[in-house]
């Protein structure tokens, strides 16, 4: 029976993930640690260089990147981990606010530890870009390269940092608002922007509305930073475009090297 099981998981591909640290480099493992009585949950497969992805708001490490393939595709040449953010996926969801915010920052960090990763390439999508480029600009030592997919910058003083502050929560059994507040605090002066030294890359669609609001802004501060817009793309959509799995390939190709 059980030689049976394991031909059917070959087969179909069932044996695809673990429930530990235990496994291949290969495998994908779903494992979970905790920070400050918080359980935060992560997915973690392939080997190489290590590259960190981080998902946008209401979404998971699941939906946000093993669903569009991006995490398999990536996989298959680095050393891959994705988290889902407390309030979100299969982590805990606490109500109070002082476990997100710059915490939220420090999570990451704490992860990297518990993996034993020195410095990771950093990808962010919408709201996780906004987490990334903070983490950039708090740990450039533990960063080799940053994408950042669907954002730019949040400014701190600015009417869209307002805009986080009052945003009305969603489903408290789901995200609670909280977090979505704690947001505005993790926006950067353009002092701090300027003085991020880490290769960044922006990955935006041609119709994402995000692209006016925070791509552009970032621009005017950040020449040096290559602006790349994913064609007949807007906010939802454009991490499901080849284009964009393409091109942060390729990113991620140059900055490896």
């Amino acid at each position: 029976m059980r030689r049976l099981h394991l031909m059917l998981s070959v087969i179909l591909g069932l044996g695809a993930a673990s429930s530990g640290r235990l496994g291949r480099a290969d495998e994908l493992v779903s494992d979970t640690f905790e920070v400050q009585g918080v359980k935060i949950h992560y997915l973690e497969q392939g080997k190489g260089q290590p590259v960190l992805l981080i998902h946008g708001l209401y979404s998971s490490a699941e939906m946000n990147w093993k669903l569009p393939g991006i995490f398999a595709a990536l996989a298959k040449d680095y050393r891959v981990v994705a988290l889902d953010l407390p309030g979100h996926g299969q982590s805990d969801k606490p109500q109070k606010e002082e476990a997100y915010g710059l915490q939220i920052v420090e999570d990451v960090t704490l992860l990297l530890d518990r993996l034993k990763i020195k410095k990771a390439h950093v990808v962010g999508y919408s709201m996780g870009g906004i987490v990334a480029l903070k983490f950039v600009a708090e740990h450039p030592d533990r960063v080799s390269s940053c994408a950042l997919g669907g954002m730019g910058w949040l400014r701190d003083g600015s009417g869209l940092q307002k805009v986080w502050e009052r945003m009305p929560g969603g489903d408290t059994s789901r995200t609670p608002p909280a977090f979505v507040h704690s947001m505005a605090k993790l926006a950067l002066s353009e002092e701090e922007l300027r003085h991020v030294s880490v290769p960044v890359e922006v990955l935006v669609g041609d119709h994402d509305p995000m692209k006016r609001l925070y791509v552009e802004p970032l621009q005017r501060v950040r020449k040096d930073w290559p602006v790349v817009e994913i064609q007949d793309a807007r906010h939802i959509s454009c991490i499901m475009k080849k284009q964009f799995r393409d091109e942060l390939a390729a990113w991620l190709k140059k900055q490896s090297k």
